[in-house]
């Protein structure tokens, strides 16, 4: 069961490893431009372009592309080559796209069609960068230190979910769009600064595998996670959720300043808010399933978190009681989000063979993430023909059913022991 520390405090036996210093740098700065763009590209598009709602989707849908795309291959891929190297290449190219991007904004050629261009590109890089990092811990620090190592890079994560949102909505309203654009690149530049430093040799896997071979691997992971039936109730539960969530904030990003009138760094502010909550949920995904069962705290936080949302369509205007109410909603969101998150993620490691777990959790990443450009376009479709609050209930209203997935499925009714269920597993095979 994995540790869900939030600190984002090194351990002296960590702090000691110049290189794991350096890869916790690295990775806290790229997750912080990657947290910062996500806000900064799509309000630069809304509020300096003046785009649309259909726009607005497909932007996003662009955005997000790769992961359904490339995650699956990228992972075979980056298991055979250096992980240093991968990340390096992929922060340089980040800060020469963004930088890029920057150059075109103060010459005011940075349209929609150049702005579809940057965050495709920043998502394929970033889908590289981030397949990477995730293998790198175990080629880096001993087999003891994976847990803390976890914890850190974990909670450092957690903290650009904090920072990265309210700092990219201050930037867009207090600068010229191109120097807020340019903030992205600073944080991928300093990524690539620090990981260029590591110098342990890795022990890389022996590349004697042919493609027919990394494509076969491919399918065994699929075939294992749809075979199982508590795997294949988180891939159909992080499907939905991942669809109506993605058609969800495409709405949320433009019901917020153009129906509830709010400014960049309002809304930034807003979205921080499930930063602190996610480090309150990986608090209690420490005791919580412990006490009440894995599959008790599984379907109520996922129902909670994503019926939160519900209450956001009944705002009206920038009232006294509007920003109190979206950090509410927020922080209950970043709370439910990470339980579930941390809990699930208990339950996948629980029931997977160590030779399958890679490629059980990319499966269940695609199978999630995948869904996400149709649920962005989802979005920006029920906007313009419905109108946003309208189209912000139904967006909303959609998440739940991956809460309702969950509760008819195996995983409702897991107990309080995972070491149990494992055993049962290990048995059976």
């Amino acid at each position: 069961m994995p540790s869900t520390s939030s600190s984002v405090r090194i351990p002296p036996s960590l702090w000691r490893d110049r290189d794991f210093r350096r890869l916790w740098l690295g990775q806290t700065a790229s997750q912080l431009g990657e947290q910062t763009s996500l806000v900064v590209l799509p309000l630069f598009a809304v509020l300096m372009l003046g785009i649309g709602a259909g726009q607005l989707g497909v932007l996003r849908a662009v955005e997000q592309a790769p992961i359904l795309l490339l995650s699956l291959f990228v992972g075979a891929w980056v298991d055979r080559w250096r992980t240093r190297t991968v990340m390096v290449v992929a922060d340089a190219a980040r800060t020469l796209v963004l930088g890029a991007a920057v150059v075109a904004g103060v010459l005011n050629w940075l349209g929609l069609p150049a702005l579809f261009v940057v965050v495709f590109a920043a998502g394929v890089l970033s889908v590289f960068f981030d397949m990477a990092y995730q293998a790198s811990l175990v080629r880096l620090v001993t087999q003891d230190q994976l847990v803390r190592g976890n914890s850190v890079l974990e909670g450092s994560r957690s903290a650009a979910q904090i920072g990265g949102p309210a700092l990219g909505g201050a930037l867009v309203t207090l600068l010229p769009a191109p120097i807020a654009v340019a903030s992205s690149a600073l944080f991928f530049a300093l990524s690539f600064l620090s990981v260029r430093r590591i110098r342990r040799t890795e022990s890389v896997p022996a590349r004697s595998e042919g493609p027919p071979r990394v494509g076969r691997r491919i399918f065994d992971g699929l075939r294992f996670v749809v075979g199982d039936c508590l795997l294949r109730a988180v891939c159909l539960a992080a499907a939905a959720f991942q669809f109506f969530f993605a058609a969800m904030m495409t709405v949320y990003l433009l019901f917020l300043p153009r129906e509830l009138h709010l400014s960049g760094t309002a809304v930034g502010l807003a979205l921080a808010a499930t930063g602190p909550g996610a480090l309150v949920g990986a608090l209690l995904a420490a005791r919580l399933p412990g006490r009440f069962g894995y599959g008790t705290v599984i379907v109520g936080a996922a129902a909670l978190g994503d019926g939160v949302f519900l209450c956001v369509p009944a705002l009206h205007g920038s009232s006294a009681a509007t920003m109190p109410v979206l950090l509410a909603v927020n922080f209950v969101f970043g709370i439910s989000g990470q339980l579930v998150n941390v809990t699930v993620m208990a339950v996948r490691q629980a029931v997977t063979p160590h030779g399958m777990q890679g490629r059980s959790a990319a499966t269940i990443n695609v199978a999630g993430m995948g869904t996400a450009p149709l649920g962005s376009l989802l979005g920006g479709l029920l906007a313009q023909e419905w109108g946003l609050r309208a189209g912000l209930l139904v967006a909303a209203g959609g998440m739940v059913l991956s809460p309702v997935v969950m509760a008819l499925s195996p995983l409702a009714r897991l107990g309080r022991d995972l070491h149990a269920l494992a055993r049962d597993r290990s048995g059976a095979e």
